[in-house]
């Protein structure tokens, strides 16, 4: 019991009290609901088609739930990783995802991340001193089924800036490119790709050659970023509180970035059934909430699987903001879907 007088931090670590193996796995399973399905379309207006047509996903998937949009799952993915890295001032890069197994609404999902390497910076001219975290990210759902299994990289403040923690460990252990099995393995072997095909009209994988560019005029403003954080559990404060970073600013969610640079993907390709892996998501910039970003989409190459095929791209993120007299670039994602 606590003595009356005592007083308790609730918050996160800071760089110096990680260790290599350390295991966090106490985030709350969350149950994918409609409600999700729904709040995460609103916040990005995706057009993805399974997860909006329920009728299409039972013909196609064979399910009667419907299929969560795979954005989704990694941001609850993402989200339930975030208790360790509350006091996360940025997030570098995510290697090696790949949704090893359908979500669907009414899924239960569940996270386990692990600290697999260390490293502190060099200190800042202003006096700030920071470490990288790479975190390992297993999540599953109630059938103890695998559904991801990816590494992320934050950066978190030390608590005393001036402390030598001696962690200099190397990435190289970190992948720098999908497992092709694992890829292989994830193309859902059992879905009616020639329905999508026969229902939805625009390009399919058949019609498509690698080295395309599509510029996407259709941009979009970011808004309600706090709404989809909440959504998906992520406690890192710099994404609700202004005064957590270095920018004077709420520091939109990668996440929610990532999100609609999607949304602009699946209005380019129609025929896009889902998104199956990540070979790599660099943030190149930080978003805030009123930037309008744009989406330059890149083929990159094609492979045909499973009656249609799998589609390597490059999404190209720039935000559009007040006071900058040119896009900023943000964001770039090099994405692999599944083409009818």
């Amino acid at each position: 019991m606590l003595d009356a007088a005592e007083r308790v931090r609730i918050g996160g670590p800071h760089f110096e009290d990680f260790e290599v193996g350390q295991v966090f796995g106490d985030a709350p399973a969350l149950t994918l609901t409609s409600g999700h399905a729904a709040l995460h379309q609103a916040l990005t207006g995706d057009r993805l088609r399974l997860p909006l047509d329920a009728e299409l996903s039972r013909a196609v998937t064979g399910r009667d739930a419907t299929l969560a949009h795979p954005n989704l799952v990694c941001d609850v993915a993402i989200g339930q990783s975030t208790g360790p890295t509350q006091l996360v001032r940025g997030n570098l890069f995510y290697r090696g995802l790949v949704l090893q197994h359908p979500v669907f609404v009414g899924d239960t999902l569940s996270s386990r991340t692990e600290v697999v390497a260390l490293r502190q910076n060099r200190p800042r001219s202003d006096g700030t001193a920071t470490g990288l975290v790479v975190l390992r990210i297993r999540t599953e759902n109630q059938h103890r089924e695998p559904v991801l299994d990816f590494w992320r990289c934050p950066m978190i403040p030390l608590r005393d800036a001036t402390a030598q923690t001696g962690h200099a460990d190397r990435f190289d252990d970190i992948p720098v490119d999908l497992d092709p099995a694992a890829l292989r393995a994830a193309i859902p072997a059992d879905w009616r790709l020639d329905l999508m095909r026969e229902r939805v009209s625009g390009p399919s994988f058949a019609d498509l050659q690698a080295g395309t560019i599509w510029d996407i005029e259709g941009r979009d403003t970011v808004t309600a970023a706090p709404e989809l954080v909440r959504l998906t559990l992520n406690v890192a404060s710099v994404h609700v509180d202004a005064g957590a970073g270095a920018h004077g600013r709420r520091l939109v969610y990668g996440g929610h970035t990532i999100s609609m640079a999607a949304a602009q993907v699946a209005r380019a390709l129609p025929n896009l059934l889902t998104i199956v892996a990540w070979r790599g998501c660099d943030h190149l910039a930080p978003v805030f909430e009123g930037d309008v970003l744009s989406t330059e989409l890149t083929l990159e190459a094609k492979q045909p699987a499973s009656d249609g095929g799998l589609v390597d791209l490059r999404a190209r993120v720039a935000a559009h903001r007040e006071g900058a007299d040119e896009p900023v670039p943000v964001l770039d994602w090099r994405l692999v879907g599944v083409m009818a």
